[in-house]
């Protein structure tokens, strides 16, 4: 490892493009490079960063995501990247004691999954990631959660759930509403998977410091992928998949996180299966707005003839209990055969409704039906000042890439099972992985929009106009059994 963990360095340089054979590197000019992998080991890939998850408060961005990815599960570590003036100079580093390749090290092979909450009350920054052990029969942790004053220095993780062994895709979310009876309270989400994916919620009410038991939903229901996001009132929602990702659900809590309602149905889940061995799934993703609305993003192929694409659809929800019907956010047109996949949604703080200002990140193919050689794969972003009714026109902030250039998994080549959007100081900031032509070794890192590039002004694409293709169904056939914890 080049630095001790919880090292920071600030002003990164872009790693200068490299060509090989085949495809030029893509365009980086929109972006900047936010971090790089500093982990040389070699039972991870090296040079490889992916999956960010990313949250602003005020001025400051956190954005974490995996780094040094293994090919069974999980990387060497979380990075991060953090920004404490709106977007404009960053510093990165990555987190001590998670794994054993970090200083300190931890007690874990890899680590996955990671996700980002600012806790207003206490003042403090948390990142959960998930801890995996290659060897499931070790007794292991649910999830981790490390906590930082300035999002620069980072506390030796917390632990929740020892001696769970089977968990997978945990989300953290804190209630920042000083008007709710439960601000300051944190809650982080997971499944177990040696439980056939049963859904557990824990609770904090000292800044991560300690947490509560692992409580169920009524019902003991099971899922993948929930975000759990806090309404003004203290009410929890957490959208989330259902466990064979074919349909999308909610639950809620009321009291604090005392207890979890049963989930109520959103919307069914048809899915188009991408092309070029891209690992992508229908997850989705989750953001509150000011007067409480709930926004949800995933991907889904109902208004393509033939499933033969994914559009980005979204559906709101004033209490977490009523959803309005999907509503396909009017990227390109339905007959374009362009792709998108991999949505991350975000809504700036202080506004709401019919001027709701909404940033979407996604990745798309300009051909769904690529030939897995000639697949091209490109960071997109979208955005809305009006609640949704209306959109801007998109813009393609990064890329092409070849898909040949990103980390193998077991379910395909990574960039992540998501990509993140943000406000800062009244701004939008797509954050992404972007990989370039290697040679001899990866060359993925983790990038953000420039500041300034992107705004929520110019087109007037409006909403809502088609109508879903009668009878349409996924392109692909039943997804296998869910592969190990930590994925």
């Amino acid at each position: 490892m080049a630095c001790a963990a919880g090292c920071s360095s600030s002003g990164l340089t872009p790693v200068p493009g490299t060509h090989g054979a085949g495809l030029p590197n893509p365009s980086l000019a929109n972006v900047v490079q936010l971090s790089s992998d500093i982990f040389g080991n070699p039972s991870s890939q090296h040079a490889t960063e992916v999956e960010p998850a990313a949250a602003a408060f005020g001025m400051t961005i956190v954005s974490a995501f995996q780094a040094g990815r293994f090919f069974v599960a999980g990387a060497s570590d979380i990075a991060y990247a953090t920004s404490q003036d709106g977007g404009l100079t960053w510093t990165h580093g990555v987190l001590p004691g998670t794994t054993s390749q970090t200083m300190p090290a931890g007690v874990f092979d890899s680590v996955s999954d990671p996700a980002v909450a600012y806790d207003a009350a206490h003042r403090v920054w948390l990142i959960a990631s998930l801890p995996v052990l290659f060897s499931q029969q070790a007794a292991g942790a649910a999830v981790l959660v490390s906590r930082s004053g300035d999002g620069i220095t980072w506390s030796m993780p917390v632990t929740i759930g020892i001696g769970v062994s089977s968990s997978d895709k945990d989300w953290i979310a804190c209630d920042d509403g000083p008007a709710s009876p439960y601000f300051g309270h944190c809650y982080v989400e997971w499944d177990d998977v040696n439980a056939g994916g049963l859904i557990h919620m824990n609770a904090s009410t000292d800044g991560g410091l300690t947490w509560g038991p692992a409580l169920t939903t009524a019902g003991m229901a099971t899922g993948i992928g929930g975000q759990p996001v806090v309404r003004p009132d203290g009410t929890v929602v957490v959208p989330i998949a259902s466990y064979g990702e074919t349909a999308l659900l909610a639950f809620s809590s009321h009291d604090g996180g005392d207890s979890w309602g049963a989930p109520v149905e959103v919307s069914s889940i048809i899915d188009h299966f991408e092309a070029g061995g891209l690992r992508s799934g229908p997850l989705p993703s989750a953001a509150v707005d000011a007067a409480g609305t709930v926004y949800v993003a995933w991907q889904d192929c109902r208004f393509r003839v033939s499933c033969a694409a994914n559009d980005i659809l979204m559906s709101t929800s004033a209490d977490g209990t009523t959803w309005s019907p999907p509503q396909r956010i009017p990227i390109d047109a339905t007959t374009s055969g362009i792709d998108h996949f991999l949505p991350g949604i975000g809504v700036a703080a202080g506004t709401a409704g019919s001027t709701a200002q909404i940033g979407l990140t996604y990745y798309r193919y300009e051909d769904s039906a690529c030939a897995p050689a000639s697949c091209l794969l490109s960071v997109g972003f979208i955005g809305s000042s009006t609640g949704g009714v209306s959109w801007t026109t998109p813009v393609v902030v990064a890329g092409p890439m070849s898909v040949g250039w990103l980390p193998q998994t077991t379910l395909g080549a990574m960039v992540g099972d998501y990509s993140a959007a943000v406000f800062a100081g009244g701004h939008p900031y797509a954050i992404a992985a972007v990989a370039e032509n290697p040679v001899g070794e990866f060359h993925e890192a983790m990038f953000a929009t420039r500041p300034g590039l992107l705004n929520l002004t110019g087109g007037v694409h409006v909403a809502g106009r088609e109508r879903a293709v009668p009878g349409v169904r996924p392109d692909h056939p039943p997804r296998p059994p869910l592969p190990p914890a930590g994925e």
